[in-house]
């Protein structure tokens, strides 16, 4: 056996110690989701019976048929959200790829100062400009439209998804750019014929995370700039479980597993990608 192989090799203990690791890592994230479920799947007199019973007594799925009942239209606000995230991540993805692609391959004058602008943009609550978006929405006239709320989502999502497809254009050789211009090509053509399949794992990586952060981020922008309920998210339609007397805890909880199942489906099918987009270049050959 090779030195390099005995290297490799972990003691038992070792493992024991990286598997407990692993184990406690995912009781902390995934322990508020198997809590969540339960919720869903027990009566309302059970949430608060003492002492608190962690498996539901004669649990049923009711709250899952009854959460339709409780707030009409629900189903459109899933559909509002899932098509307002889409219409976000095509947008910031036409945006921030030619963006990106500028950032990664040339030198030119006030770059750093944008770059360091897109991370200041970070920093800023959505809550704090809310008035400004509110009055330029309103000049725009797009008020209780579907813009009303993909406008700002595209806004705070192009300077993180720039500067995490940026990082990921660096690794790809410069010689390919100068190898294309002696060839006669365009920026536009390299772009297009040379960096974007290199890139595409990256690519997937910024439009799961765009995606996912423009199907979060739906609550304060629609209760500002939205007041008709055919437009509202699923954020919204969740907010509507909390009554003026009670919170209808065990339909809220259903509603937000389903709410969420688009999401989780995207994900799902694309996690091979996003795993290979954040390993990718990690290596060099």
């Amino acid at each position: 056996m090779s030195s390099a192989a005995m290297i490799d090799r972990y003691r038992w203990w070792e493992i024991i110690l990286i598997y407990c690791g692993i184990a406690l890592f995912l009781f902390f994230v995934l322990s508020p989701f198997v809590e969540g479920f339960l919720v869903s799947l027990k009566p309302l007199s059970q949430l608060f019976s003492s002492p608190y019973r962690f498996w539901p007594e004669n649990g049923s799925f009711e709250a899952y048929r009854t959460m339709w009942i409780s707030v009409p239209g629900f189903g459109r606000y899933i559909f509002n959200s899932f098509f307002i995230s889409i219409i976000v991540t095509l947008i910031v993805l036409c945006l921030v790829i030619p963006a990106a692609y500028a950032f990664a391959k040339f030198e030119f004058k006030g770059m750093g100062i944008l770059l360091g602008a897109f991370l200041t943009v970070n920093m800023f609550s959505g809550a704090v400009l809310l008035i400004p978006l509110f009055r330029l929405m309103r000049s725009m006239g797009v008020l209780n439209t579907y813009l009303a709320m993909i406008v700002p989502g595209v806004a705070f999502l192009i300077p993180s998804a720039i500067w995490l497809l940026r990082t990921y254009m660096i690794r790809i050789p410069q010689e390919l750019n100068e190898a294309a211009y002696m060839d006669g090509a365009s920026h536009f053509y390299t772009l297009r014929r040379v960096i974007l399949p290199i890139a595409m794992p990256g690519i997937i990586v910024v439009a799961i995370t765009t995606f996912i952060g423009a199907y979060a981020q739906q609550f304060i922008f629609a209760l500002t700039f939205n007041s008709k309920t055919e437009y509202m998210p699923l954020p919204v339609g969740l907010f509507a479980y909390f009554g003026k007397q009670e919170v209808i805890w065990n339909e809220l909880m259903a509603a937000s597993f389903v709410g969420i199942a688009p999401a989780m489906v995207v994900i799902f099918f694309l996690q091979r990608y996003l795993v290979g987009g954040l390993t990718a270049g990690a290596v060099k050959q």
